[in-house]
């Protein structure tokens, strides 16, 4: 027997948090180097020496917390940012004035980016926009209001770079995931291509065969050979066209590396519906069902009515026509509009039997078809010939498709 295919995807956000991760430890171990090389400057030095323990130690105990998206908390993106503002604010009161306007460095100097950054990669540019600005009220306040043209660079670079990567974090988790739902689609194709060969050599040619045999033997035979017959339509019309298919989005603990399915329900009222879906369920052995290679998308309440209309005229073949008739089913997809039409067989409708069906009150065809192709802006037109059959062909024009 086949294997089952299975599709393992990579998160591609999960390198950026491992160079997060590498530069809050280098720029931590930056930062107090730094201060160690220059304390003998420092007025109040100890203060300044605790702060950077408390980096340190911060630093080291967070050190998973930065390792995907489901561990970087929004309450911990907080805290960090909270340590980084702290640190420029507590620089004033540890160093000098004269240092600080000469351009020198904060406490916590370029480790202040990597907490910007993991608001960035987290909740993308409106994140990082957030972070950015407390870091520059913050660098703004430490210069007393009149910060230098070096602080301002630094400021707007920090601003810009996470901003970007917050930009570019969003535009790759939207891709992975028309990735995810590529790879789902083809592993799915795959699947159903397998399992059309293995029913195609078994199943549906035993079906063919109890049909023959039995329209040969009649009787009961026959019968059953009809019904036959219909499971075998009806089954090679699932397997080759696969169109009722759960829906994959990809989601994990990084936002990127497992699947979650949710199926494509025909009662949901939100979204748009492949009408495809419900129509291929009336193929059968006397029904049969012409469609688009692609789908055929409509709002949901819209797809719903017109395959209601097309349930009633199939009804219509069936109580007029006679169960011998047969029927096609055709469905167009012209960009601007949806055109499906119902054909068959049987011996048409005598010129005036609708008119005279609407005034003994009988409102099969104006109610149930016309009635619901108005309501979507649509119209349906009815040609019948006597001993040539009925054809209704039904339009929906898209962008007037709201029921209202």
């Amino acid at each position: 027997m086949a294997k089952r295919e299975r599709v393992v995807r990579m998160s591609v956000e999960q390198p950026l948090w491992r160079a997060l991760t590498a530069y809050r430890l280098l720029t931590m171990v930056y930062a107090v180097l730094l201060f160690a090389s220059a304390y003998k400057q420092f007025p109040h030095p100890w203060p300044a020496a605790g702060y950077l323990a408390v980096l340190a130690v911060w630093t080291l105990v967070t050190f998973r917390k930065v390792a995907n998206a489901a561990s970087c908390t929004k309450g911990f993106l907080v805290a960090d940012l909270t340590v980084a503002v702290v640190g420029i604010l507590l620089t004033p009161i540890v160093d000098t004035h004269e240092r600080i306007i000469g351009g020198g460095p904060t406490l916590p100097t370029i480790w202040t980016a990597g907490a910007v950054l993991g608001f960035a990669i987290k909740g993308g540019w409106r994140w990082a926009c957030f972070a950015s600005t407390f870091v520059a009220m913050a660098n703004i306040l430490v210069h007393s209001g009149q910060p230098t043209r070096d602080t301002l660079h630094n400021v707007l670079l920090v601003w810009v770079a996470s901003v970007a990567i917050g930009y570019v974090v969003e535009v790759a988790r939207a891709s992975e995931a028309t990735l995810a739902r590529a790879l789902e689609i083809e592993a799915a194709t795959r699947e159903r291509e397998r399992l059309a060969r293995d029913i195609h050599d078994g199943v549906l040619q035993v079906l063919a065969m109890v049909q023959r045999r039995g329209s040969e033997l009649g009787g009961e035979a026959e019968e059953l050979g009809r019904l036959a017959g219909e499971q075998e339509v009806a089954l090679r019309t699932l397997v080759s066209s696969g169109l009722v298919q759960p829906s994959r989005v990809s989601r994990d603990e990084s936002r990127g590396a497992l699947v979650d399915t949710y199926d494509d329900e025909p009662g949901a009222d939100a979204g748009e519906l492949d009408l495809r879906t419900l129509l291929a369920p009336h193929a059968g052995s006397r029904v049969s069902f012409a469609e688009p290679g692609t789908a055929v998308p409509l709002p949901v309440p819209a797809a719903k009515e017109l395959a209601a209309a097309v349930g009633a005229a199939l009804d219509n073949v069936r109580k007029h026509a006679g169960e011998g008739a047969r029927a096609w089913i055709l469905v167009e997809d012209w960009g601007d509009e949806v055109i499906v039409t119902v054909r068959d067989d049987g011996p048409g409708i005598p010129a005036g039997r609708l008119d005279q069906a609407e005034g003994e009150g009988r409102m099969g065809v104006a109610l149930s078809i016309r009635g619901r192709l108005r309501d979507l802006g649509g119209s349906a037109d009815l040609v019948s010939v006597p001993g040539q059959g009925t054809e209704v062909e039904l339009k929906v024009p898209r962008g007037r498709t709201d029921k209202k």
